[in-house]
């Protein structure tokens, strides 16, 4: 599983909605923004088109998740995600992102407006 920053994050998703005429649209997918939170957590805050998936129903609703898709896998401050991550990857997914700090990060360096919690 690898990290992903909040920064890093945010050009991947911006190259994906771009323009076809942009220099980097169509080189990298969306990926699936998979938030592992409490459903009150995610009601706080969260990512646009982000996955509300809580991590304990993740074992039994792994077949709603396109196992060859690029999945970014977020919470609060990333420890939870990280852990989810790696049981996605010994349940065979291929190409599983952690965002590293969350969506503390995220609200840190890329959306200062998005309420905290």
């Amino acid at each position: 599983m690898q990290q992903l920053s909040a920064l890093d994050l945010a050009a991947w998703l911006a190259a994906s909605s771009t323009a076809p005429d942009h220099p980097e649209a169509g080189t990298r997918p969306r990926p699936i923004l998979l938030d592992v939170r409490e459903p009150w957590e995610y009601a706080l805050c969260h990512l646009a088109d982000s996955f509300l998936l809580p991590m304990q129903t993740v074992p039994a609703r792994l077949g709603e998740l396109d196992a060859d898709a690029d999945i970014v896998v977020i919470c609060h401050h990333g420890v939870r995600s990280r852990q989810l991550g790696s049981f996605l990857e010994d349940q065979g997914f291929r190409s599983v992102y952690n965002l590293a700090g969350g969506v503390d990060a995220w609200a840190r360096e890329v959306d200062p407006t998005m309420r905290k919690y």
